[in-house]
């Protein structure tokens, strides 16, 4: 039964339609994007382990953390063994994670959360973020920035699923859990049977992407698609590159460069997303105009933001280039930044529409980087390289966090805070906006000596 899962079983007949692929990339990259949904059930880890917030938040941190270990070191295994066997795979470590997490939140074993979440958990983001990948843009090279988009949506959108499903499960495994209120915090024993619920629920989705997936078979193209048409753009090779030789050029650094930047910036305003509009609208009494209630409402509003947007954004880059639209991210959210540390205060639609913006430029920018990373280097082997690219998105799951948290530890302590106090940190994400703004400016065609020859690229 495993065999199935070989690439050679998963190519596709004759006469089979390329718009079955996306839904099958979907519904993998639904189920790991519950990882932004885990705030919804963090204080009441923090009350079932009586433990600090930090402690808890770490657990995230190792998920991000092992993503782009993962998804670096394992993305020529998914090139090599196909889209199917990878994705089976993911499933099974991001079930796992769910399983071993509940075993930990049973037992009261911290240290479990941290290696079946964290670590299995993670290692399955990192496989399955990366296994459709390259199938995708294989089926789609007339339109890559749509077809990643389509499935890398999937993933800023999880979170719009997983937040209130998550909320409804705890309230029915435990009836003193009242999803309506901020400060409510659920048993032990409904944390357990949600992550039981939970692994159990997404492995089944996530089969469906794996009997659905298929490659092209050797010589396939669209319909009245000539590949020329690709030769003839800026940046666009016909050449294929391996992951080897991808990482010794200047422009898999540079482009490593732009996405750290353009990840640490949005989760700037991600990861402080709740009580950043409350204390931007704090008065000198210490009470702000925008309730709690509101604020989570806010949360979801930038998740929408940032799910259209790795759409909207990534299928425009198929019209315009893909240096010019990371130009409008990087570009753009200098002057949203801006705007937002100086004008964010006065009105809260505006705060909204601001904040909203630089979070659709933050999900284009992981929706783009697999067209932008085929345009350079072919598709050889573009998995593995888009694999070996997302440590900058686990080096910016750090920086960002910290470098805001710090700027407002020093300000004063939360619940005090107000738009003043965010200035520093916001100025300084400008900073860093303009030196991926650069560093895209300097992206160039990799040099004829890295490209693969003819006979090793068509195997």
């Amino acid at each position: 039964m495993l065999s199935a899962l070989d690439r050679e079983h998963t190519v596709a007949p004759a006469g089979y339609s390329r718009w079955l692929i996306p839904p099958a990339a979907l519904a993998v990259h639904l189920c790991i994007g519950q990882v932004y949904a885990t705030s919804v059930y963090k204080n009441s880890l923090v009350q079932h382990f009586d433990t600090s917030q930090t402690a808890i938040g770490v657990i995230f941190s190792i998920a991000i953390v092992m993503l782009g270990l993962s998804a670096a070191l394992g993305g020529t295994w998914v090139e090599a063994n196909g889209p199917r066997k990878a994705m089976f795979v993911s499933a099974s470590f991001w079930a796992s994670g769910f399983l071993v997490g509940a075993l930990g939140i049973a037992t009261t074993q911290l240290w479990l959360l941290y290696l079946g979440y964290g670590v299995l958990g993670g290692i399955g983001l990192g496989i399955g973020y990366i296994s459709p990948v390259s199938t995708l843009i294989k089926w789609f090279p007339d339109r890559p920035g749509l077809a990643t988009g389509l499935a890398i949506m999937g993933f800023g959108g999880g979170a719009l699923i997983a937040g209130p499903l998550s909320r409804q499960l705890m309230s029915f495994y435990d009836s003193g859990y009242d999803p309506n209120v901020a400060t409510s915090v659920a048993s032990g024993e409904a944390l357990t049977a949600l992550f039981l619920t939970l692994g159990a629920g997404y492995f089944v989705i996530m089969m469906f992407g794996v009997v659905n997936i298929r490659v092209p078979a050797d010589g396939w193209r669209p319909a009245k698609w000539d590949p020329a048409s690709v030769q003839a753009k800026p940046l666009v090779t016909t050449a294929q590159v391996s992951a080897a030789n991808a990482i010794r050029t200047r422009s898999f650094w540079l482009l490593w460069i732009v996405l750290f930047c353009n990840v640490t910036a949005g989760i700037g305003i991600l990861e402080q997303a709740s009580p950043m509009i409350q204390d931007f609208f704090r008065d000198s009494g210490g009470t702000s105009a925008v309730a709690v209630t509101a604020a989570a409402g806010f949360v979801g509003v930038l998740s929408l933001f940032n799910m259209a947007g790795r759409f909207v954004w990534s299928s425009t880059s198929d019209l315009i280039g893909r240096k010019p639209i990371y130009m409008l991210y990087l570009g753009g959210g200098i002057v949203l930044y801006t705007l937002l540390a100086v004008f964010g205060g006065t009105a809260i639609p505006l705060f909204v529409l601001l904040a909203g913006l630089i979070l659709s430029f933050y999900g284009g920018g992981f929706a783009t980087i697999p067209a932008y990373l085929r345009d350079l280097f072919g598709t050889y082997q573009v998995g593995a390289i888009h694999g070996r690219l997302l440590t900058a998105w686990s080096a910016a799951g750090v920086a960002g966090p910290l470098i805001v948290n710090g700027f407002l530890d020093a300000q004063g302590k939360p619940g005090t805070l107000t738009a003043d106090a965010y200035k520093p940190a916001l100025f300084t994400m400008v900073a860093l906006l303009a030196v991926g703004f650069v560093a895209n400016l300097l992206v160039k065609p990799v040099p004829a000596e890295v490209h693969e020859k003819e006979e090793v690229a068509a195997r």
